[in-house]
């Protein structure tokens, strides 16, 4: 899988609320009433990567959750990155 261009990656994310490029990842932040609803969120997110086999890094924080995707492999954004974003959104 190919690294998609900024053109391509900007592209996409007109279509994402929220979604930023950044340092060669594609990141978004989400919040939560609870520290355990966004401990939640991580755990139906890890079965989902491990569905679509790619990885988000996490940083969970307090009611905050920011999911970043890059392709550790690639050096940055693929397809994939976007379409595993796009299946957070359907979390």
């Amino acid at each position: 899988m190919s690294l998609l261009s900024f053109e391509q990656i900007n592209d996409e994310l007109d279509n994402m609320d929220g979604w930023i490029f950044k340092n060669n990842r594609i990141s978004k932040s989400y919040h939560f009433d609870s520290y355990m609803e966004g401990i939640k969120f991580v755990n139906i997110l890890a079965e989902k990567a491990e569905e679509l086999n790619h990885h988000p890094d996490l940083v969970v924080g307090w009611c905050e959750v920011t999911v970043s995707f890059t392709s550790h492999d690639q050096g940055g954004v693929t397809s994939a990155c976007v379409k595993m974003a796009k299946a957070v959104e359907k979390l």
